[in-house]
């Protein structure tokens, strides 16, 4: 094929994040389908104005012949995370969804971009060993049908090593991590993938963390904070009224000093196959940690259960990119409902490698709202009650044990 762009042919849209597998493809596509290229990043997270520059620059050095980087960090909370807030969402139990969730807006956006600029083709850099591909495909064939996608990097199974190759031999621009390490960043956290990861084995090095490579080499003091919450939406810290995006990236912020929300995630991937990955989520960690608790305090024992019994599912769902499904639309309502009277101060410490929930504050609170008080006084109930009411919830226990010594006597 051409190595250089053909004259009036169509650009294609390419999903940039700057690393190793995307950078690759900006000069590979341009050189083997004599197409332009054109580079869409869309923002769910963790891009300053100076990476901003950055991922334009090297883009544009690779051979893009444009370059749009779209800001959709508060579009990413109102259709994903709220939702995995309120539903306290982690996945294998402690997993918070870092990256992966945001895939299916992502894909919409550039399928957007695509048809404003006119064209028929997007490319993606995902591979055929992990989920992106799962989740950027079925996006893309619900929502734009009509736009062919060209997966280079899994059809072709490039190696990372030969990416990086092909680049130097070019003296074209490498991601600062090179071939060693795969990472992703959003609104909700990094993920970090890399030789340590394909085993269950051990963990990656200090120095490949992302966030907090110095938390515990040099640890921060401990430091009290209050976060506030509307209807389960964080909306406030320490006193300060924030967007819930505010309120995240200051989070991760502070939390990041403290090593918090770091782990490493044993799971099973969307297309079968077990799959490692190291996390970093600060934020995601002191806000699923300070909402639950909040929760607690306001919501009824039925609607906790119920509302965990549909959480599961979703983050399910989510994880595998079928975000679009009505099913979602579904139990968003119920999340939704549920967070009624979610309203109130969390009041949290942290310290290295901990959030420790100091107490909460609800105008709302259960617990506030009784005469009795737990282990000390009764309340809208007397001693009498309380010894009838025991009486009658171990009936089904008495009965049980009744029933067997009925048999054994028939038994004879």
């Amino acid at each position: 094929m051409s190595n250089t762009a053909a004259a009036g042919a169509k650009p294609i849209v390419l999903a940039y994040s700057g690393g190793l597998d995307t950078s690759f493809l900006v000069p590979w596509v341009a050189e083997n389908t004599g197409r332009p290229v054109i580079t869409v990043t869309v923002d769910t997270g963790g891009i300053d104005a100076a990476a901003a520059k950055t991922l334009e620059e090297r883009a544009i050095a690779l051979g893009a012949i444009a370059h749009h980087q779209i800001d959709a960090r508060a579009d990413y909370f109102e259709q994903v995370l709220r939702f995995l807030i309120m539903g306290n969402v982690r996945r294998g139990q402690m997993y918070p969804l870092c990256v992966g969730a945001e895939r299916v807006m992502q894909a919409q956006t550039i399928a957007r971009v695509a048809r404003e600029l006119g064209t028929n083709m997007i490319a993606h850099g995902c591979t055929a060993a992990g989920n992106d591909q799962v989740r950027f495909e079925v996006a893309l064939r619900t929502l734009a049908p009509d736009l062919e996608v060209f997966a280079p990097v899994r059809d072709k199974a490039f190696k990372r090593h030969e990416e990086l190759e092909y680049l130097q031999t070019r003296k074209l621009p490498i991601p600062p991590h090179g071939a060693s390490y795969s990472i992703n960043r959003g609104l909700w956290g990094v993920t970090i993938g890399g030789q340590e990861t394909l085993t269950s084995k051990g963990s990656i090095p200090d120095e490949a963390w992302v966030l907090s490579k110095d938390a515990f080499t040099n640890p921060a003091r401990p430091a009290h904070h209050t976060i506030r919450f509307e209807q389960g939406r964080p909306v406030g810290l320490d006193g300060k009224a924030m967007s819930p995006v505010e309120v995240i990236e200051r989070l991760e912020t502070i939390g990041a000093a403290f090593g918090i929300g770091r782990g490493i995630h044993l799971g099973d991937t969307i297309i079968g196959t077990k799959g490692r990955v190291a996390f970093e989520a600060p934020a995601a960690e002191i806000l699923l940690n300070a909402h639950r608790e909040l929760e607690k305090l306001v919501m009824t024992p039925r609607q906790q259960r119920i509302k965990e019994s549909v959480a599961g599912p979703y983050g399910d769902l989510v994880h595998e990119g079928q975000l679009l499904d009505p099913v979602c639309r579904d139990i968003e309502a119920l999340l939704l409902s549920s967070q009624e009277r979610v309203t109130g101060d969390v009041h949290v410490l942290l310290r290295p490698g901990q959030c420790f929930v100091e107490g909460v504050e609800s105008v709302y609170s259960m617990m506030a709202a009784s005469k009795g008080v737990y282990g000390e006084a009764v309340g809208e109930w007397s001693p009498t009650d309380a010894l009838g009411f025991s009486k009658i919830v171990a009936l089904t226990g008495v009965f049980h044990r009744r029933a067997g010594e009925q048999a054994d006597k028939a038994k004879g």
